[in-house]
């Protein structure tokens, strides 16, 4: 992938990415007032707009704009999306420090200054821009669902992080230190998160700064309900990454609770039909397996190498038909020879249920679903 424009010769002190789509009308005030912020704290620079596709003017203003200042189109036709496309720009970038900002205004450029000094003074390893710390503030005008919108998705974050506003997308890293490629794995539009969690940046290496969150007055918000439910597939794939196996247990446990509504579902229509209960749970049984060992294989185990699916449902059945046993057989064992769970017979049941959840995890999870096929 080529930019449509040569970089000036010399490297710059700090090259700017800033991924675009449908921004041209933003891009003239965006880059003036960068110039006007660099050039008062002395910083040579260069811009590099990470632009997909977007169908209007962006090619026209970006031209227009290189007469005047060091900046750089790079058109994406594949792979798009946010994240990658400042994954791509950084790729591009020459300056020592890569600062990653949005192009609808929404960040100040004035901050970028004191970025640069925190990460050339060694003080951080990565510095973000935060509306939640001292000093920060959000734009008068959100609404109050909007608001609301933020805290839910920055709580959900938070665990992964100790930064107060885990959701910035203005952020500034040492070239030197930006991620390889194949280390970030971002879904959406949240790739700060994702180089905080997977490059393990210490947690006292990553400072924040306050900014004045403005909101975009040209332009639409890209933020739709297909963003925000990738950001929560995102989410799902750095707990995973973070704690691998008991985010998979608790999907497991999830995917058997599916199950027991599929079970129950079968069971009870047939017991109303007229057939023998016990012939009626040995039929519902089986329904539920399959549900469970499809889910399983989608979700609880989708980043696994994928086998034949008919080939792993029937190792997967026979993992949970043994998991059953030892559910039953722990049953037996308590309520038979420990005279509190004869008397306390639901704990002996919720003992056995969870002897065989176990079972059938470790059985999926180094059996059935193997890393290595």
């Amino acid at each position: 992938m080529q930019p449509d424009a040569d970089m000036n010769q010399g490297q710059p002190q700090v090259s700017i990415v800033v991924p675009t789509y449908g921004e041209a009308n933003n891009l003239r005030p965006l880059t003036e007032l960068i110039a006007e912020e660099l050039a008062k704290a002395g910083l040579s620079w260069e811009l590099i707009i990470a632009n997909d596709e977007s169908g209007d003017a962006t090619d026209e203003v970006c031209a227009d704009l290189d007469r005047q200042y060091p900046i750089r189109l790079l058109n994406r036709t594949a792979n798009r999306g946010l994240s990658y496309a400042v994954i791509d720009g950084a790729e591009l970038a020459g300056g020592q420090v890569i600062v990653v900002m949005d192009a609808d205004m929404s960040h100040p450029p004035s901050a970028i200054a004191e970025m640069v000094r925190l990460l050339e003074a060694g003080e951080a390893d990565m510095v973000m821009g935060s509306r939640n710390v001292a000093g920060g503030k959000t734009d008068e005008s959100w609404s109050l669902f909007r608001h609301l919108n933020t805290f839910v998705a920055t709580t959900l974050a938070r665990p992964l992080v100790v930064v107060r506003d885990p959701m910035s997308g203005f952020f500034a890293l040492r070239r030197a230190d930006w991620p390889a490629r194949d280390r970030l794995d971002p879904i959406g539009y949240k790739i700060a998160l994702d180089i905080m969690v997977r490059a393990r940046f210490s947690r006292t290496r990553v400072r924040e700064i306050p900014i004045y969150f403005a909101d975009r007055k040209i332009g639409e918000s890209k933020l739709t309900m297909r963003e925000q439910l990738k950001y929560l597939r995102h989410l799902y794939r750095l707990y995973r990454f973070r704690w691998p196996r008991p985010v998979e247990f608790m999907m497991f446990a999830l995917v058997g609770l599916s199950g027991v509504i599929v079970d129950v579902g079968v069971y009870l229509p047939l017991v109303g039909l007229g057939l023998h209960h016990e012939i009626a749970r040995a039929i519902s049984y089986w329904p539920a397996t399959l549900s469970n060992g499809l889910l399983n294989r989608a979700f609880t185990f989708g980043d696994r190498p994928r086998g034949a699916i008919g080939v792993q449902l029937f190792q997967y059945s026979i993992v949970a038909s043994l998991g059953f046993l030892v559910n039953w057989g722990c049953y037996a064992l308590l309520t038979r020879n420990v005279d509190f769970f004869a008397e306390y017979k639901v704990l002996a049941l919720i003992a056995g249920i969870l002897a065989g959840m176990m079972f059938t995890f470790s059985g999926a999870h180094k059996l059935v679903f193997r890393k290595r096929l």
